[in-house]
């Protein structure tokens, strides 16, 4: 099985991040996340329970908030529908 990874790193303002998590919510409703760039894409299909941890640390003048969500693909060959999350 290969693993697919996706990864994007950027600067943001408060508002881009909020409208990029804005739509992470409508994937999790909808049941399918896209991330792409152009050179990169994964279609990811959350459902049933997930794995959900939350992370902050203040050091000094520095902060940091992770948050991760995990989940096993079901066995039932279902596919995502593509009206996802799609990240430019």
């Amino acid at each position: 099985m290969a693993e697919e990874k996706f990864i994007f790193d950027s600067l943001q303002d408060c508002r881009t991040i909020k409208d990029f998590l804005a739509s992470l919510t409508d994937g999790f409703d909808k049941g399918s996340i896209t991330l792409s760039t152009d050179e990169d894409a994964i279609e990811l299909c959350p459902m049933g329970l997930l794995n959900f941890t939350v992370k902050a640390k203040k050091k000094g003048n520095a902060n940091k908030l992770s948050i991760k969500v995990e989940w096993k693909d079901s066995g039932s060959g279902r596919k995502c529908e593509s009206t996802g999350l799609t990240v430019e």
